[in-house]
């Protein structure tokens, strides 16, 4: 296909951005679907909370359990909807990558900053982890096109769905803070505070905010505020010195996460230099000649140029700051959202004209895609499983629930088995292959599953189960009830290969009370 080719000389649209993250959405589910057995923890523990709607959990805020729960109701509780899922918000926060790029540029170079921001490790492979950080890669990429329009335009309706979708971002996870410290930098370095119309518009971006998250603020207050606790918790550190050794930890992680991106750039280069434009066509009409390597970003607006450094920068950069300073524990998937815009710094390299360059850029993503999907697909699948190494991806869950559900038969004939008392993810994988009505009673307690009344969870009789030898003990509470039932016992069965380590299965089955309300 020559440069000069009409679909190469044609800006890229709407469609042809839909059509590729169709392609990266199905190609990371299909190929998770196929060579897991399980989903990660964090898509586990999404399944089981999906059971009911809470303004709010004890970890973290309810948003991303309530898509869940959507999700649930239409298509159940395959192991697959995590990967489904967290490949979706993935999708949906490039595409608001995509729409802010057409506002600041030219669709080529945004969807060339799209395709390169889509290969880091938190669009793609980390993409398949459904959780809070993954579910807010969207509010926070739609947010800040919000604000661009917001502070660009001055329009009203951009301020008010600005607060409202900023909402959504603190709904999901608390951490939406760090992009709003970026937004007031950001009009700050601007200006914008001395324009009458932007107080006009952050009054209406803070009403709308105000009115959406109060319901989730009023719940924290009733609930002893207990996601921030476990907020400030999980932050925690003993000493100086092991917060600047997670902190070098944490950035060398973010190099690793953002190198599929350097990948793309450094073999673009070398094409560029090996090929250049020859063997396609002379420059399209009203771009620079191949002897000209001017970079992209000098047709950035000095304005738009400012924004992208102050909002994309200031969040890592802040981070760190506040860990230096403060002594904090940092994770490496804390800072999910923190590259959004990462794909447009790429305009400080890429040169030479657009149409070709985005052919380049366009293939080598794909490229990029497919290996990594299929090298993660090998190796949480077969490799894992002939090795025997303990992956979450090769948990025998269906092998899990065969048994308990046979245990359960055996003493409760005719019954339905409705509860499981274990921790999140022994717990889930028995109960997402028992049945959709199955739910588990997380370490029996009653705060950490609000699906069920108080005092009504164990009723109808439960099913205890859990691991000595797993990677979370059982709760006191969960061994009492072990204890205390009148059949139990335990079975043993290999994690994957016959390489692999055994599962201690304690499992034990609580009979109906006379309480039970149902047959």
């Amino acid at each position: 296909m020559s440069a000069t080719s009409p679909t190469i000389m044609r800006p890229p649209g709407d469609r042809l951005v839909l059509a590729c993250l169709a392609a990266m959405v199905c190609l990371w589910t299909v190929l998770c679907a196929i060579s897991h057995k399980a989903p990660d923890l964090d898509g586990m523990e999404e399944l089981v909370w999906a059971a009911s709607l809470e303004l709010g959990y004890t970890k973290h805020p309810p948003l991303p359990s309530w898509f869940m729960h959507l999700a649930t109701e239409v298509l159940g509780r395959p192991i697959w909807l995590p990967f489904l899922m967290g490949q979706l918000f993935s999708a949906l926060g490039l595409w608001f990558v995509w729409k802010l790029g057409c506002e600041i540029t030219n669709r080529r170079l945004a969807l060339m900053a799209t395709l390169l921001v889509s290969v880091t490790a938190y669009f793609s492979l980390r993409g398949t982890i459904y959780n809070h950080n993954t579910a807010q890669l969207w509010s926070i990429a739609c947010a800040t096109w919000l604000f661009y329009r917001a502070l660009r335009d001055q329009r009203l309706g951009d301020w008010f769905w600005l607060g409202v979708v900023s909402a959504l971002a603190m709904m999901t996870k608390y951490s939406a803070l760090i992009q709003f410290a970026a937004f007031f930098l950001a009009m700050l370095a601007a200006g914008s505070f001395g324009d009458a119309r932007t107080w006009r518009g952050l009054g209406i971006a803070v009403a709308a905010f105000l009115a959406a998250v109060s319901p989730h603020l009023i719940w924290l207050a009733d609930n002893r505020f207990e996601p921030l606790l476990y907020a400030d918790a999980s932050i925690a550190v003993p000493t100086r010195l092991q917060s600047l050794s997670l902190m070098l930890d944490f950035v060398l992680d973010q190099a690793g996460r953002l190198a599929p991106m350097a990948v793309v750039l450094i073999a673009w280069t070398i094409w560029q230099r090996r090929k250049g434009y020859r063997g396609r066509g002379a420059a399209p009409a009203g771009e620079r000649p191949a002897s000209d390597p001017v970079r992209y970003y000098h047709a950035f607006a000095p304005a738009d140029r400012r924004f992208l450094l102050w909002v994309g920068l200031t969040p890592l950069l802040s981070t760190l700051l506040m860990s230096a300073v403060l002594g904090t524990r940092l994770e490496a998937s804390w800072a999910s959202t923190f590259f959004i815009l990462f794909g447009f710094y790429a305009a400080w390299w890429l040169h030479g004209p657009q149409a070709l360059q985005l052919r380049r850029i366009l293939i080598l993503v794909a490229a990029v895609h497919v290996a990594m999907a299929a090298g993660y697909a090998l190796a949480r699948g077969p490799l894992a499983w002939e090795t025997g190494r303990a992956a979450r991806s090769t948990y025998p869950g269906p092998e899990l629930a065969s048994i308990v559900l046979a245990r359960w038969n055996e003493h409760q004939p005719g019954r339905p088995l409705r509860v499981v008392v274990s921790n999140t993810w022994m717990g889930g994988n028995i109960a997402v292959h028992v049945g959709n009505r199955t739910q588990v009673f997380i370490d029996a307690d009653e705060a950490e599953s609000p699906w069920f009344a108080p005092g009504t969870a164990l009723a109808c009789g439960a099913v205890v189960a859990f691991s000595d030898k797993g990677r979370a003990a059982p709760t006191a509470a969960v061994r009492a009830l072990y204890d205390a039932a009148p059949w139990r016992g335990v079975t043993e069965l290999r994690w994957s290969s016959e390489r692999s380590p055994l599962i201690d299965l304690h499992w034990a089955v609580l009979p109906a009370t006379p309480d039970c309300q149902h047959p």
